[in-house]
C-alpha cells in the first residue's frame, strides 16, 4: 500500500516562502503523475500543481503559476512544494496525492488520484 506523509507547513506573513515535502513510501513508485491540491475551509480541494514522475513534465494552476514549483528526487521518492511570495489567499489544508493508473496528461481532479497524504496546513496571514 502506498503511503503519502506530507510536512513543512506553518504560519507565515504575507511575501514570506515556504517549502512542503511529501515522503512516498510502502511500495514502488509508479511512472503516474504526483501533484499538490489545497482545501481552504468551506471550500473544494483544488489542484495546484502536478508532475510525471519519470519526465518531470509539470502543470500548474494558474493563480500559483510564477510563485510556486513542483520538483521530485526519484532516489528518495520525495515531491517538494516551493511556494514564494505567499498570499492571505493561499491558506489552506495542502495535500500530497500520487496517481496509480495511466494517463497522457496531468490530472487535475481530485478523484483522479488514489493516494493521498494527512495534509499540512499553510496559513498566510497579512
Amino acid at each position: 500500500q502506498v503511503r503519502l506523509v506530507e510536512s513543512g507547513g506553518g504560519l507565515v506573513q504575507a511575501g514570506d516562502s515556504l517549502r512542503l515535502s511529501c515522503a512516498i513510501s510502502g511500495g514502488p513508485v509508479s511512472t503516474y503523475p504526483v501533484g499538490w491540491f489545497r482545501q481552504a475551509p468551506g471550500k473544494e480541494r483544488e489542484f495546484v500543481a502536478g508532475m510525471t514522475w519519470n519526465s518531470g513534465r509539470t502543470n500548474y494552476e494558474d493563480a500559483v503559476k510564477g510563485r510556486f514549483t513542483i520538483s521530485r528526487d526519484i532516489t528518495k521518492k520525495m515531491v517538494y512544494l516551493q511556494m514564494n511570495s505567499l498570499e492571505p489567499e493561499d491558506t489552506a489544508v495542502y495535500y500530497c496525492a500520487h496517481r496509480w493508473r495511466s494517463t497522457v496528461s496531468i490530472p487535475i481532479l481530485a478523484n483522479e488520484y488514489e493516494f493521498w497524504g494527512q495534509g499540512t496546513q499553510v496559513t498566510v496571514s497579512s
